[in-house]
């Protein structure tokens, strides 16, 4: 065996180092230090060099989109699709439902994100034929139908599940649906009714609608709130719990101080601006709201 080296008084003693120039025992210094890497090298009882290495080199997301057609209740609907080609095997599908003003920008944009993530996205068309609105009176002509027949949330998210089915991307045993202010409404709606979804997300939603029975949810909901909310002031989030809670959900309610109505959309702010109308952008919430959006479909999906 090699005995160790070691540096010490002595071999700096024989090396006469006091005597050479500083230079010089800088070099001495580096050779010496090679030599004992080496030496440790060639002992068997030494701990060898890990000459492992950890790929930690991933796929740069390629995320694909395209604008589809389906059917709900005859009505010619306008969605969206978008995911990650690069990803392989079967995704998890995330269904996602927009705003009162309809299938704009913003809700495409959160798909491309849930793509970026690893999900198969579909944005659901609840007007039918791509209409949206451009003011608060025609968004509130839009969405009246289903606050007045709250079960049209199944029967319309319905048919964009199963379009969601028809993809080979999609792995239809793991659907899950969000749902932003309106599409809130619609997604705990839809869940309520007993809709196939293993989870379910509502960003500031309306709370009403059907009241929840036992046993026809079949996942989980997440609730994200504005603590600030006007439009879904505290006694209607109690009811929410407790009508939730009378039929044993599983569910979980986050309400985000500081937060009012649209909190994630970064337009909020201007719109509610120019219609004078108490919402506006929330960041620090939107971040938050999302980061618990994502934990929570890891979740409902891992089951």
């Amino acid at each position: 065996m090699h005995k160790p080296i070691i540096f010490g008084p002595g071999l700096f003693t024989k090396l006469k180092l006091k005597y050479m120039r500083p230079a010089s025992i800088k070099w001495i210094c580096a050779v010496l230090f090679l030599f004992m890497l080496g030496a440790c090298g060639m002992n068997g009882s030494s701990v060898p060099a890990d000459t492992t290495t950890t790929d930690t080199t991933t796929e740069i997301p390629s995320i694909k989109t395209a604008d589809i057609l389906y059917k709900a209740d005859s009505l010619p609907c306008h969605g969206f699709i978008a995911y990650d080609e690069n990803r392989k095997g079967k995704l998890p599908v995330v269904v996602v439902v927009h705003e009162w003003w309809g299938l704009t920008d913003y809700p495409k944009s959160r798909a491309r994100q849930l793509a970026a993530l690893g999900y198969f996205a579909l944005d659901a068309d609840m007007f039918g034929e791509g209409r949206v609105a451009s003011t608060p009176a025609e968004a509130m002509a839009f969405t009246k139908p289903y606050y007045t027949h709250p079960a049209l949330a199944k029967s319309r998210l319905d048919p964009a599940i199963e379009e969601a089915k028809t993809f080979p991307q999609a792995d239809t045993s793991r659907i899950a649906a969000i749902g932003y202010c309106f599409g809130g409404y619609i997604v705990l709606n839809a869940a309520k009714l007993g809709s196939p979804l293993a989870g379910t997300v509502s960003f500031h939603g309306d709370l009403s609608g059907v009241a929840p029975q036992k046993g026809v949810i079949h996942g989980d909901i997440l609730v994200c709130q504005g603590g600030d909310d006007s439009f879904v002031p505290e006694n209607v989030r109690s009811a929410f719990k407790k009508s939730m809670d009378s039929v044993g959900a599983h569910y979980t309610f986050i309400k985000y101080t500081g937060a009012v109505h649209a909190f994630t959309n970064p337009e909020a702010t201007a719109l509610g601006k120019k219609f004078n109308l108490p919402i506006a952008y929330n960041a620090a919430a939107d971040s938050a709201s999302w980061s618990d959006m994502k934990l929570f479909l890891e979740s409902v999906f891992k089951k």
